[in-house]
C-alpha cells in the first residue's frame, strides 16, 4: 500500500496553550509535521513531552504554508469545518496526502483560510448539548480517521500503554530551531521587521527566536 502522510496547519488559535494538545494528537496519529503559521511561540502545556516527537516547520504566510504542502509535499489540504459541502470524515473522503486545518475556537476558518483549502469534512454530532467541539478533540478525531483510512500500524503497546520512543537527540542548544545559513539570514532580516508582522510576546515585547521557539524542530 501506498504511504500516506498527514499534516496540521496551526493558524489563528486562539488559545495556544492548545497547540501543545494538539502536539500530543499528532504524535499518537501519525502526523508528519505540525505547520506554525503566523506567530512561532506557543505554550507545550498539555504536551506532556510528545512536542519533542513530531516535527515543526514554521511559515509567515498561509500562501507560503499552501505552496510548501501542495508542491513539495503533494498534500490535498483539507478544511475542518461545518461548510456547505463538507464531507462527513467517517465517510474518509481522502485521497492522497492531506494537510488539516483547523477553524479558530470561536469563529471557525477565516475567508482566508477557506481559499487554501481543497476539500471540507466535518464531524458528525449526535447530542444536543454544544454547537460545536474543542479544535483539539475535533483534530484527535479526524487524524484518526485519516490513520485508519491510510492504513498506518498500530502501534506497539506494553500493557495498557503504547510504548514511547526515546526523545530524539536535540540539535543545537535548548529553545533553538536550526535551519539553513539561508534560513538563518532571512530570519534575521524579518526579525528586523517584527513590528511590522506582530511577533510580540504577551506583554507586547518583541521576542528573539530562541525565546519564543520551546521545543521547535526543523527536519530540512
Amino acid at each position: 500500500m501506498v504511504g500516506y502522510e498527514s499534516y496540521v496547519v496551526v493558524h489563528n488559535i486562539a488559545k495556544r496553550h492548545n497547540v501543545g494538545t494538539l502536539a500530543r494528537s499528532a504524535t499518537a496519529f501519525g502526523v508528519t509535521e505540525l505547520i506554525l503559521v503566523g506567530r512561532r511561540d506557543f505554550n507545550a502545556f498539555g504536551s506532556h513531552g510528545s512536542a519533542s516527537h513530531v516535527r515543526f516547520r514554521h511559515f509567515h504566510s498561509l500562501s507560503e504554508a499552501r505552496n510548501y504542502l501542495k508542491e513539495e509535499k503533494e498534500c490535498d489540504i483539507c478544511g475542518v469545518e461545518i461548510a456547505d459541502g463538507a464531507a462527513q470524515v467517517n465517510d474518509h473522503p481522502f485521497k492522497r496526502n492531506t494537510a488539516f486545518l483547523f477553524g479558530n475556537e470561536g469563529s471557525g476558518l477565516s475567508a482566508k483560510e477557506y481559499e487554501i483549502c481543497d476539500f471540507f469534512v466535518y464531524i458528525p454530532q449526535y447530542g444536543c448539548g454544544t454547537a460545536s467541539l474543542n479544535v483539539t478533540v475535533a483534530a484527535s478525531i479526524v487524524l484518526h480517521h485519516f490513520g485508519v483510512w491510510a492504513g498506518f500500524s498500530e502501534r506497539v503497546r506494553d500493557g495498557s500503554k503504547f510504548i514511547v520512543a526515546d526523545k530524539p537527540v536535540r540539535q543545537g542548544r535548548r529553545n533553538f530551531c536550526a535551519g539553513t545559513e539561508e534560513s538563518i539570514v532571512e530570519e534575521r532580516k524579518l526579525r528586523k521587521e517584527s513590528a511590522e508582522n506582530g511577533f510580540f510576546d504577551e506583554k507586547g515585547n518583541e521576542s528573539s527566536s530562541t525565546e519564543l521557539l520551546n521545543g521547535l524542530f526543523l527536519n530540512e
